[in-house]
């Protein structure tokens, strides 16, 4: 569609940042239902958009080419039919989740602290996917920072519900590939890395952890610093294996992740480098002693 507008030289994507979104999707519509007018176009608008109506009708004066609306119509006609799949896909996996037993009953599990509701994905399940999957694992995996609804459903679908195949939550990481795995030739190091494995459980966390970056938590805390010491992609790595371990904790012992705070990891972290460098002062016989705040 946005390809087609273009050609058009119609340039909605200047007041407007998806054309699949409501302002977008009702201008489009009213194009091929026949408007030209790009007043009356413009007038389909949300109020929420930030253009205004003066900006929205100078970005819709194109072209209006026959076979290039044509093109439009059989573009939107496409793209309902994909959303038509995508929501038969929906019906189809909510019915294969109620198909699971629960794994703890509802009333045994302790009451949480109330999240922050955030945005849903475009193309996430239209039903009530969070709680199908804490009903079947017995925990809530979209506690931990940076995974969400769709990567906790990616690792369920993926690793399943029985970790006891995993004796460690360290063969749980060597299995998904994140862990270090250098190449040796007698005693000399070829190479350094890790295990170059096809796993989309891996590539659902390697993308939970890249939105750690803005995080004002313990885990965004821990990336950031992991970034500024190793660069992105040993980070991005490092914080994906942590990840994995905390959500192996959480499937196999029932455990409930709690955030602590990025305050409480720099506090942390400045004790560990405050002992670090009186150990390293005491072997050259120096004593170091904190200065009053």
């Amino acid at each position: 569609m946005q390809k087609a507008l273009t050609q058009m030289n119609v340039q909605l994507a200047n007041v407007i940042s998806d054309v699949s979104g409501l302002t977008g999707q009702a201008i489009i519509r009213a194009m091929v239902a026949g408007e030209r007018d790009p007043r009356k176009l413009a007038e389909l608008s949300d109020p929420r958009i930030q253009a205004s109506r003066e900006e929205v009708t100078k970005s819709l004066e194109g072209n209006w080419r026959p076979e290039l609306l044509f093109v439009l119509q059989q573009e939107v006609a496409m793209y309902d039919t994909y959303q038509q799949r995508i929501a038969e896909c929906d019906q189809q996996l909510q019915k294969h989740l109620a198909s699971f037993v629960d794994t703890i009953p509802p009333q045994s599990s302790p009451a949480e602290p109330e999240r922050k509701k955030t945005k849903p994905a475009k193309n996430a399940p239209r039903f009530e996917l969070r709680s199908e999957l804490q009903r079947i694992t017995g925990v809530d995996l979209t506690r931990i920072d940076g995974i969400d609804v769709m990567v906790a459903q990616t690792l369920v679908s993926e690793v399943g519900l029985d970790m006891s195949r995993w004796k460690t939550e360290a063969h749980f990481a060597s299995w998904l590939g994140l862990c270090p795995d250098n190449r040796t030739s007698g005693d000399k190091v070829l190479g350094r890395g890790t295990r170059r494995v096809v796993n989309r459980a891996a590539t659902a966390l390697r993308m939970a952890a890249v939105t750690l970056m803005r995080s004002r938590t313990y885990l965004g805390a821990q990336y950031r610093r992991l970034r500024t010491k190793l660069g992105a992609p040993k980070a991005i790595t490092a914080m994906a294996h942590r990840l994995a371990r905390l959500v192996y904790r959480m499937l196999k012992y029932g455990q409930r992740y709690v955030d602590k705070g990025a305050a409480y990891y720099e506090h942390r972290y400045r004790l560990q480098q405050i002992d670090f460098l009186r150990k390293k002062a005491a072997k050259l016989g120096l004593r170091i002693t904190l200065a009053k705040p």
